[in-house]
């Protein structure tokens, strides 16, 4: 059963409405999953969209190292609909279909891309230990520089703020699909 209201397209308040245009007509096309939920508050939808957008699209990590942290965020919070709406994408950009089955599993994925496994081990190991230790962290800024780990650190945060909007809101998958994460 879903929570927190949806929002009513033609019941919306004028700050509710302007939020709504502004995702819908940029990159993400439509109004859906986290931010149909967060649009009970105008300003938090705005504050979360932009910095979704920039993150997701304007950001500096490729497209596989996005994507795998999100995924490992994902997979902490066992947000259902944070993994069916990304795993697609990070198989188009690159992530390994048995990187992804490894990481459902809850288990260390083999990488044959090192800057992969640098970001597995950074996002598991800040959401795990709530911290990075040095050896990790010296890891990711040799392979990532200081810009990429500061990315990797804001995705771990947005997409567990997303993984919570989800996860409380209760937001379902499309009619028909299996929840894709075992608890």
């Amino acid at each position: 059963m879903s929570r927190l209201s949806s929002f009513d397209p033609d019941n919306m308040s004028p700050e509710q409405k302007a939020v709504y245009d502004k995702i819908a007509s940029g990159p993400r096309g439509s109004v859906r999953g986290p931010f149909a939920k967060l649009l009970v508050n105008p300003p938090v939808a705005d504050c979360a969209q932009a910095m979704g957008a920039t993150l997701r699209f304007g950001g500096t990590l490729p497209a596989n190292l996005r994507e795998l942290a999100i995924l490992v965020t994902a997979r902490h919070w066992t947000a259902q609909y944070e993994w069916y709406a990304h795993a697609p994408i990070a198989l188009k950009g690159g992530v390994a279909e048995s990187v992804l089955e490894a990481i459902k599993q809850r288990r260390r994925p083999s990488f044959t891309d090192p800057n992969e496994a640098v970001v597995y081990e950074f996002c598991n190991e800040l959401h795990e230990k709530r911290d990075v230790g040095d050896e990790t962290y010296n890891w990711a800024v040799e392979n990532l520089g200081e810009s990429g780990v500061a990315e990797l650190i804001a995705l771990c945060g947005f997409y567990t703020l997303i993984s919570m909007t989800l996860n409380v809101g209760r937001v379902d998958l499309p009619d028909g699909e299996e929840l894709p994460l075992k608890p």
